[in-house]
């Protein structure tokens, strides 16, 4: 599995536990081995340009994905699909504010955002409140199961 890891701000990232956290929710959701994914960590003001060009909001937000192939989690049974998983891209300064603000550790909320995001390039969505469940939820198991794995307690 090929994760790269881009870090444009002058945050501190270990580039390593980013890597860990892709691989755990990839295979967890039986993500072919040969995927490709990138994780770029931006400041406000490319974020900013970012979610406007396309999203058409205001301002910077946490975390926007772009998927490339359009793969799809693995069922049991069936061999999954290689291909480029696509992009996520996180604003470490949006994350540290809304880690104080639900009372857990910035690199939780990091955590949390870019197993968020690869739902994303995978077909999840939080559009409609199942979808928002269904996902939500799903993301709450991996995060935790991850967290556990490490021997880390979670506040997420």
């Amino acid at each position: 599995m090929s994760i790269d890891v881009l870090n444009e701000t002058d945050h501190v990232v270990d580039e390593a536990e980013f890597v860990e956290i892709s691989r755990y929710v990839l295979a967890q959701m039986r993500v072919h081995p040969q995927a490709e994914l990138c994780i770029r960590f931006v400041d406000e003001a490319t974020m900013t340009v970012l979610h406007e060009q396309w999203m058409d909001l205001a301002g910077p937000t946490d975390v926007m994905s772009f998927p490339m192939d359009e793969l799809r989690p693995g069922r049991e049974g069936e061999a999954p699909l290689e291909g480029v998983l696509g992009d996520i891209v996180l604003c470490p300064s949006v994350a540290e504010r809304q880690a104080a603000t639900a009372g857990h550790a910035p690199i939780e909320e990091m955590l949390l955002l870019t197993t968020h995001g690869i739902l994303h390039l995978l077909g999840y969505d939080h559009a409609e409140p199942e979808e928002e469940r269904e996902m939500f939820e799903l993301q709450r198991q991996l995060l935790l199961t991850f967290l556990a794995g490490r021997g880390r307690e979670s506040g997420a």
